[in-house]
């Protein structure tokens, strides 16, 4: 089993969270999902222009996993571009500003409140 990616940290959330072509219904098109974290790296380095170790810093992550999460991030928008798809902005593991809000953590705890057995005590292993 993998373990669970860390929290990526961004300072900014896109108050647009949408983008699509126009002139078609948004029905008749595909969808692209594009992470926070992948809408903040691009932010960083393309927007902003910052050096690629600056910007994995300011995510506190390294700085191959930022490679990692720019280059997915500008293949979703490239495929959106080229093939008319519908881009959405939403998920991912990150925390916005300092700790002030932790997707990651809101949405381990939400799967800890929704898991059947939570309430069940079981014997400790070796008692029965």
């Amino acid at each position: 089993m993998a373990r669970q990616p860390k929290c990526r940290h961004v300072q900014f959330i896109p108050a647009i969270t949408s983008f699509k072509p126009a002139g078609i219904p948004r029905r008749d098109m595909e969808e692209v999902i594009l992470l926070v974290e992948e809408v903040e790296a691009i932010r960083l380095k393309d927007h902003l222009g910052m050096e690629q170790e600056e910007c994995a810093q300011n995510m506190k992550i390294s700085r191959p996993t930022f490679q990692r999460i720019l280059m997915e991030g500008r293949a979703k928008i490239a495929d959106a571009l080229i093939n008319g798809k519908y881009i959405r902005i939403e998920g991912g593991d990150y925390c916005l500003g300092d700790k002030k809000r932790c997707r990651r953590q809101e949405r381990m705890e939400q799967r800890r409140k929704s898991c059947p057995y939570r309430d069940i005590d079981f014997p400790e292993p070796g008692k029965q």
